[in-house]
């Protein structure tokens, strides 16, 4: 192996190693709408329209719920995370929701 292949070999295990050191799930979402949040007032509509799409969405306790979240750790630094659970009322007003940041 010549130098110049020993040196692309180590450049491209780095940038490997590198890259594994991280993860991201989740997606954008705009916290600076969570003030806007209103218990009983909100509906399912407007967090949709605040928020958009959930990343995620299930039933907790026999309330519909929804999830906002973006989740970035690294290997190499401190891990960032938001999430957003909006619980929902039968009538698809907001019953109750969680909002956590390491930001």
């Amino acid at each position: 192996m010549t130098k110049f292949q020993s040196i692309r070999v180590l450049l491209v295990t780095l940038l490997l190693v590198m890259g594994a050191g991280c993860a991201t799930v989740g997606k954008d979402f705009a916290t600076h709408n969570v003030d806007q949040i209103k218990i009983g007032e909100t509906t399912r509509n407007d967090i949709q329209e605040m928020f958009g799409e959930p990343w995620r969405t299930g039933i907790e306790d026999g309330k519909r719920t929804w999830t906002y979240g973006k989740y970035r750790w690294s290997a190499f630094g401190e891990a960032e995370t938001t999430d957003l659970v909006v619980r929902f009322n039968p009538d698809g007003s907001v019953a109750s929701y969680v909002f956590n940041t390491t930001e």
